[in-house]
């Protein structure tokens, strides 16, 4: 049964089918052959939707979609580069600052990538990047929104792990700075040695302007985490907070939608999430049959039979949560893979919110790494980039953010140091 788990996925992914039927139809053809009785398929289907912070997830992709569609994304981006002008690569600065501020705003690395490059591919363009370094950078910044709060991947692994989502949150920031920190060194070195033309220095009275203008949707994350560690609400009720929040902004003060267009987004939020809630379902009962397979118990006898160390292990970690972050999408290798890996993690020690940064991290790498990084997919649906042009774009962000991955992973403080202070 083992190896029918493990070969059936690879055989059905191989044929084009999507991660869901691939993980329902091999649940299925091993409980025919086990014999285990149908009603577990339907047990597991609702415990796994039965968990509160789930309900985080469509109010946080509601939000991040009347966000993006609303003008709040817009303003965010016009100030960011009121204050940037002037830097070396400006644009490609505010595009990773961007992604930073909207990923802390909706959690979702595809919306993220949509919004974003949305609104500053053409001014890419037009200040002379190639379409293969501005499209990459689009598509590997989005995938920062897998490690910022309110990232939806890091409420998976908070439900699947039993953590709580606050910490995880809290755990996020500085990792997600530093990746940024990294990818912009990048850029502006990448602007100087190619000669990119600079945008006019920066100026108080267009800074001044541009937060005027921009003050509500800065206010945004501001009411988020301000409520979740102020310990106002839950991260659950601040999705809920986010939703009313960017719908009043932008249907009354900026006035960027109608009432249709309100409706319109719902609609696709709705779709987003069902896509994401059936891949949390089918990939819950795939990881019951996982378990009591007795394959996570293998794991830990076969890792203590090698009798790696602490390092060793991470890194054996990071090697299959790349390899699978490439090809799985985050809510999936999340589901899977965190059960199998917990017990060796407990075993070693390991805290268990550094090492859902460390998950974080890697899948938000899995993103953009070729061949089916699912943000590259997406910028070639959006921007019509061709795929060999991106998986040439993307590989010196893979080579930066897999520097940032080892010294987040052999240096906890990243992710454990703003923890720390609230003790």
């Amino acid at each position: 049964m083992t190896i029918l788990l493990l070969a059936m996925p690879f055989i059905l992914l191989f044929f084009g089918l999507p991660i869901y039927i691939v993980l329902l139809l091999t649940s299925l053809l091993v409980l025919a052959v086990s014999g285990v009785s149908v009603e577990i398929i339907q047990t597991t289907i609702f415990g796994s939707l039965d968990s509160f912070p789930l309900l985080a997830i469509p109010f946080f992709v509601l939000a991040g979609e009347i966000m993006g569609r609303g003008g709040i994304a817009r303003r965010l981006v016009a100030w960011v580069v009121s204050i940037i002008g002037g830097v070396p690569g400006c644009l490609a600065l505010t595009t990773i600052a961007s992604s930073e501020l909207f990923g802390a705003m909706s959690g979702s690395a595809v919306g993220c990538v949509a919004a974003v490059g949305r609104l500053l591919l053409p001014a890419l363009r037009e200040g002379g990047y190639q379409d293969r370094f501005a499209v990459s950078l689009i598509a590997s910044s989005g995938a920062i929104a897998v490690i910022i709060p309110p990232s939806i991947p890091l409420i998976i692994y908070g439900a699947v792990a039993q953590q709580p989502i606050t910490k995880l949150f809290l755990a996020g920031v500085i990792p997600a700075i530093l990746v940024g920190a990294l990818d912009g060194a990048y850029v502006i070195y990448r602007a100087r040695r190619e000669g990119i033309p600079q945008h006019p220095r920066a100026r108080l009275r267009n800074i001044a302007v541009a937060t005027k203008q921009a003050i509500w949707a800065l206010f945004t994350p501001m009411l988020i985490f301000g409520g979740i560690y102020g310990g106002i609400f839950t991260p659950t009720e601040a999705a809920g907070v986010a939703v009313v929040y960017a719908t009043l902004v932008s249907r009354f003060i900026y006035r960027d939608v109608t009432w249709r267009d309100l409706w319109t987004i719902t609609g696709d939020s709705a779709l987003l999430v069902g896509q994401i809630m059936i891949i949390v379902v089918a990939a819950g009962v795939y990881s019951w049959f996982l378990t009591t397979s007795g394959l996570p118990q293998m794991i830990v006898g076969a890792i203590q039979g090698w009798q790696l160390g602490r390092t060793e292990t991470l890194m054996v970690f990071n090697l299959l949560l790349l390899v699978i972050g490439s090809f799985l999408e985050p809510p999936a290798a999340i589901l899977i893979l965190t059960p199998l890996f917990m017990p060796v993690v407990n075993a070693l020690g390991v805290s268990p919110i550094h090492f859902g940064i460390i998950v974080a991290v890697n899948l938000s790498i899995g993103m953009y790494m070729p061949p089916f990084g699912l943000n590259l997919f997406a910028s070639h649906s959006l921007f019509n980039t061709r795929l060999s042009v991106l998986y040439r774009g993307v590989i010196p962000f893979l080579a930066i953010n897999l520097v940032a991955l080892a010294v987040i992973t052999y240096v906890p403080w990243f992710s454990l140091f703003l923890i720390s202070l609230g003790k």
